[in-house]
């Protein structure tokens, strides 16, 4: 599963679609010049460039907004990669309310434990969401793509895929692995969710089942 970011723009856009792992999802770039060829490539500008100006005109009018980097809503919300999620919106949250951790799938991984575990111990959040979405790119992949993999470059990733097949599933078994982690001191106030890409909803999972 691949993230992409977009970038909006105040002049006319054209439309772009990008398909990955069977999801496609959109993203606006400004219109050719006046006076291009339909189609023309253009030279010398790449996704990052377009980041980079973007962060030009971001830090034109960036004031310093005095925080520090404890979140002022002591959460931490861990979440899938997947593009069509923006937590903040889906979330009501501002800038400097929460930890956002994400991955492919937004499994609880080793890596996650590590970062939840600073975001507690050091950062002081006590709270955790989890969010897993509808349509994942990992309920189609397997174990297999790591197989894959060692037969292109010649060596098994250390890493587990984490793929699955019931979303549900999924999310209570992230929520048991923050619940039984050694490190974490704060593990009463975990709740899981699925995202429904469709419709904006979260639908909250029992972890009992």
């Amino acid at each position: 599963m691949l993230m992409f970011f977009v970038l909006s723009h105040s002049r006319l856009h054209r439309h772009v679609t990008i398909t990955v792992i069977g999801m496609s999802t959109s993203a606006h770039f400004p219109a050719e010049p006046a006076g291009a060829p339909a189609g023309a490539a253009r030279t010398g500008e790449t996704v990052t460039d377009r980041l980079i100006e973007a962060n030009h005109r971001y830090a034109a009018g960036f004031g310093d907004p005095g925080m520090d980097a404890r979140p002022v809503l002591q959460v931490a919300v861990v979440a899938c990669m997947d593009a069509r999620l923006d937590l903040h919106d889906a979330l009501g949250l501002s800038l400097g309310d929460c930890h956002t951790i994400r991955n492919a799938g937004g499994v609880v991984t080793d890596d996650v434990i590590r970062s939840l575990t600073i975001s507690q111990r050091a950062l002081g959040t006590r709270s955790v969401v989890l969010i897993h979405h509808t349509g994942c790119g990992l309920e189609s992949l397997t174990e297999e793509f790591r197989h894959e993999l060692e037969m292109e470059v010649g060596q098994r990733p250390a890493w587990a895929v984490e793929a699955f097949r019931d979303v549900d599933q999924d999310v209570r078994q992230s929520m048991q692995r923050i619940r039984t982690s050694p490190f974490l001191p704060h593990t009463d106030d975990i709740r899981g969710f699925v995202f429904d890409v469709k419709t904006g909803l979260l639908r909250e999972i029992d972890p009992a089942g």
